[in-house]
């Protein structure tokens, strides 16, 4: 049998875009505080008229795996980063819209026909939340009460929107990741096995009961951690010359029952989350989702009240909508590739990528049925 031969790796044309300062701290860089700019790479096949954008609110999209595949087919793909990209500790989601509608801006001034906003993992509430309000500005300030300059020029709309394995938005995101089992936030170690999906006294399988107070204890800590952190930014700035912001850890946030049980919300997944094996030793380490936070950037991203909830920000947009269902996702899951078909009704085309997990590693025959579908996509996009 022939070896398979790797993808071919088109010509990437490297892109820096200016944009508009952030809050004051927002990072150690004076260079970015006072000149920020975002990076990104665009691979441009030769006369290629429809263009897609891929932004996650801090990972690296530089690298993104569509790339080759979309160039294969004809298809400009920009992977942008925001100005979060590899530290999300002070991320504020107002903010990044502003990175991303760089991007949009950037795609129509090269002259595309049209612009695809891909919205893969946790870009998906990014870019439903931008088209939202691209399509009718409402914002105006954070969920802290701090004022933010968006402007309409801002925020070109794009021409459709693309969910690729679409988490429904961190806020919502990390309320079911929490382990219920946390009964001292300064102290990781106290838990209530009453509640710990690890203690294998609970199951697998787990109890219909079970499943139900982990749920309501998931949310009660998420709804506990942001009346502590209002309370304590009030306080902090009624000091006269106090800080406007104070940074903090939230553990153990790897707790989702769905990781270890996969009767429920049964899809094609193994066992573990997307973290293989390890979902109780990614639960416990220094590196997980919201581990380190400020006041405002838990009330912008991770709590319950930020503006990034993925389904409720798609139904207040227009444009059509293609839904990628990755069947072995571990952490995606059916409930809620449902919730995004109902928040878009009839304008939502949805497709299985049977098999495929959530990073499609080792993947070709997947990767390529999703590249498929996204050429077919754009080029029947007038």
């Amino acid at each position: 049998m022939a070896e398979a031969q790797p993808a071919k790796r088109h010509e990437r044309r490297h892109v820096a875009l200016p944009v508009r300062p952030g809050s004051a701290f927002e990072t150690q860089s004076g260079l970015q505080a006072n000149w920020p700019q975002i990076y990104g790479v665009l691979v441009a096949p030769p006369g290629a008229r429809h263009a897609v954008l891929a932004m996650h609110p801090a990972s690296n999209f530089m690298n993104h795996y569509l790339l080759d595949p979309l160039a294969e087919r004809g298809v400009a793909m920009l992977g942008l980063n925001s100005r979060y990209y590899g530290g999300d500790a002070t991320l504020i989601m107002e903010r990044v819209i502003q990175d991303l509608g760089a991007g949009v801006r950037y795609l129509r001034e090269q002259g595309y026909r049209t612009v695809t906003l891909i919205g893969n993992s946790g870009g998906a509430a990014l870019v439903s939340l931008y088209q939202a309000q691209a399509e009718k500005l409402t914002i105006s300030d954070t969920p802290a009460g701090d004022p933010i300059d968006l402007r309409q020029e801002d925020l070109p709309p794009a021409d459709s929107i693309a969910l690729l394995a679409g988490h429904p938005g961190r806020g919502q995101l990390l309320t079911n990741y929490m382990d219920a089992a946390v009964v001292d936030e300064r102290d990781p170690l106290r838990t209530d096995p009453e509640y710990d999906i690890y203690d294998k006294r609970n199951g697998p399988p787990f109890a219909a009961d079970f499943v139900a107070r982990v749920r309501a204890r998931q949310r009660a800590r998420s709804d506990a951690i942001t009346a502590w952190a209002r309370a304590r930014l009030a306080q902090l700035r009624a000091i006269p010359g106090g800080p406007r912001d104070e940074a903090f850890v939230v553990h153990r946030t790897y707790g989702d029952p769905r990781f270890v049980d996969i009767t429920l919300d049964p899809n094609d997944r193994a066992p573990g989350g997307n973290r293989g094996d390890t979902p109780q030793q990614a639960n416990l380490s220094p590196s997980n989702l919201g581990r380190f936070c400020t006041l405002t950037s838990w009330l912008s991203q991770w709590s319950m009240d930020t503006r990034a909830s993925g389904p409720a920000t798609l139904a207040q947009t227009s444009v059509p909508v293609l839904q990628l269902e990755y069947t072995a996702d571990g952490g995606v899951f059916p409930s809620e590739v449902a919730a995004w078909s109902a928040a878009g009704g009839a304008r939502v085309q949805n497709h299985r990528i049977v098999g495929a997990t959530h990073y499609m590693k080792g993947q070709p025959k997947q990767l390529g049925q999703v590249a498929d579908l996204l050429a077919g996509w754009t080029a029947g996009l007038k």
